[in-house]
């Protein structure tokens, strides 16, 4: 009778499993105090489309405290996040924030009803599937989960950024800082 091997193994997942699960979790916002982030280059080489497919060279938005969230009609979790932008916008853009959904999509046309329909009170931009993609995976977003948001301040650093819903809490807590 060896136990030796099976009693090694337990042992090794009660120490070393814990550490491992915690080590690959992501944390639920990425913020610069806890880790480095990700560059503002690609944003501000990028352009994007407005709804009438006018072209919006995001290097306008230089000097600004900016929220660029990456979302799409059929993400769940988008249409969820969505109302929060929207009490956001009505509470920090008239303090200078600039608000943009990056509709990571090629069809405005859809994308500008359902922004009706949502009543969208924020700047909507066409990223475009391929285009948005690569550009949120530049800020640090590998699995090109959506939705994704990048928060820039004034000098153009990008911040924070969150995979998944943005509470209006963390909003909050991310914004009034540099607000101040």
């Amino acid at each position: 009778m060896n136990f030796r091997p099976r009693y090694l193994s337990i042992l090794w997942a009660l120490i070393f499993g814990p550490a491992i699960f915690f080590a690959a979790a992501e944390p639920a916002v990425k913020t610069a105090v806890t880790e480095a982030m990700p560059s503002s280059a690609p944003i501000f080489a990028a352009t994007l489309a407005d709804l009438d497919g006018k072209p919006m060279a995001l290097a306008e938005l230089k000097g600004k405290v900016v929220v660029l969230n990456f979302w799409a009609r059929w993400c769940s979790p988008c249409r969820t996040e969505i109302p929060h932008l929207i009490d956001g916008q009505k509470k920090y853009g008239p303090r200078g924030v600039v608000f943009i959904g990056a509709a990571v999509e090629d069809q405005a046309e859809s994308v500008r009803d359902f922004a009706k329909a949502y009543e969208i009170n924020y700047i909507v931009a066409m990223a475009g599937s391929d285009r948005g993609i690569a550009l949120l995976r530049a800020l640090g977003n590998k699995v090109a989960g959506l939705p994704f948001t990048a928060v820039l301040d004034r000098q153009g650093n990008v911040v924070a950024t969150k995979r998944g819903v943005l509470t209006p809490e963390r909003l909050q807590q991310i914004l009034d800082p540099l607000l101040q």
